[in-house]
């Protein structure tokens, strides 16, 4: 394996108040600014507001539609695209837009917005004809039914809702993706005779996008997933905080979740100070972050297990110095170039991936330094105290040094010590 670093020699643990300050001051500030400012900022996801789905002829441009909808007002929207292994060339993307009303006239609203934007950018149907993209299969049923291209005497309206259901499943299938760019295209429908077409091309023009769907997240809506996104972080906090216990001891596993803790409400904390939203795919970085930390903690602790058998005179501080030396490589290592990729990711990843990102370089730096200097050292605290309270109870034997005066507690005490 690569080390940077032969046999480093550095007391982590006579440095653990400093440790302990930085996390106090970093706390301090995030959580200060977090009840100074009214709470986290949350995205559309957590605390409602309207989605509407937006399907282009061409792959789009996000940049474009973010100064689009910045140019309406609508500069603090999110644009999500949507990513389908089954029709990978789907060009879709969901706008976000904040909570402003409920029911139709939020969604009629909200759809506005975007239309307007949309078309300020991408063009919009000069013509002066129905945009046939937005067709519904009721008005272009009724358009046929008025036209009649086909010239039938009975059922009429029955034939022509069948037909207009045939046009728009093609529009929407996998041949055209939702958004048609040639009326031609339509003449491999079944019933869909010449008449029919010209008579569609007559009367309709073909946009750039459509409006695929628009639906309202309401404010109940995004309380409880607010709720969820606690309760998944707990449930797997509690979940290492089990698995650690049975693995090492209680002690090594509360301490791990103590610093996990400690890494997701200085994090927390960072998205408060910087104005970042909090959405879902943060609560899937603030998870990664969770496993991440944890990884790095659980190979300290067991460099410190491994030590304990082999260096039974020894302080426990000095056998957790020497554990946290012996993975330093390793640490910078992994932690390093994890580290650049995602700091690369927040540079060029773009607006989407900002938050998502920032979630990720924030936690790796404060998740790695907490491995060594939170979660270590709360674990030798706990052992001196539990020496000291073993000999506060039994009292030193004659001519023997306290163990708990040297940081070990009685069940890590050499034989014959005891």
């Amino acid at each position: 394996m690569i080390e940077l670093f032969k046999q480093p020699n550095l007391d982590w643990m006579g440095k653990a108040k400093y440790f302990f300050a930085l996390s106090g001051i970093l706390l301090i500030a995030g959580w200060t600014s977090i009840f100074f400012k009214g709470g986290l900022r949350y995205g559309i996801d957590f605390k409602g507001g309207t989605n509407v789905d937006v399907r282009f002829a061409q792959p789009p441009n996000i940049d474009r539609i973010r100064q689009s909808l910045t140019q309406q007002g609508l500069g603090t929207s999110e644009i999500q695209p949507i990513s389908d292994p089954a029709n990978p060339n789907g060009n879709e993307v969901v706008i976000g837009l904040e909570q402003k009303g409920e029911g139709d006239q939020a969604l009629d609203a909200g759809k506005t917005q975007v239309v307007n934007a949309l078309n300020q950018t991408f063009g919009t149907v000069n013509s002066g004809k129905p945009d046939f993209n937005s067709a519904t299969p009721s008005s272009l049923a009724a358009f046929l039914t008025q036209r009649d291209p086909l010239v039938l005497s009975t059922n009429v309206g029955d034939r022509y809702q069948q037909l207009a259901a045939k046009i728009l499943a093609y529009r929407d299938g996998k041949e055209a993706n939702g958004v048609l760019s040639n009326f031609d295209a339509l003449s491999k429908v079944e019933g869909v005779t010449p008449p029919v077409l010209s008579a569609v091309k007559d009367n309709y023009a073909l946009g750039s996008f459509a409006i695929r769907n628009v639906e309202i997240v309401g404010p109940k809506v995004g309380a409880e997933l607010r709720r969820q996104a606690i309760y998944v972080t707990l449930y797997a906090l509690g979940g290492m905080l089990v698995y650690i216990a049975f693995r090492f001891e209680w002690v090594y596993g509360a301490a791990a979740v103590l610093a996990v803790f400690h890494d997701v409400l200085i994090t927390l904390g960072f998205f408060s100070l910087l104005r970042f939203e909090i959405s879902l795919t943060v609560i899937a970085a603030l998870l990664t972050l969770v496993g991440y930390s944890m990884n790095d903690t659980i190979v300290i602790f067991d460099r410190i297990r491994e030590n304990n058998r082999l260096l039974r005179r020894e302080s426990f501080a000095d056998v957790v110095n020497k554990s946290i030396n012996q993975t330093l490589s390793r640490t910078i290592l992994t932690s390093g170039l994890t580290f650049l990729t995602v700091l690369v990711l927040f540079l060029m990843g773009g607006q989407v991936l900002r938050a998502f990102s920032f979630a990720l370089v924030v936690g790796i730096v404060v998740g790695t330094y907490s491995s060594f200097g939170i979660a270590a050292p709360l674990v030798v605290a706990w052992n001196r105290w539990r020496g000291q309270k073993a000999v506060a109870g039994a009292g030193p034997a004659a001519g023997d040094k306290p163990r708990g005066s040297e940081g070990v507690s009685p069940r890590l005490a050499p034989a014959g010590r005891r």
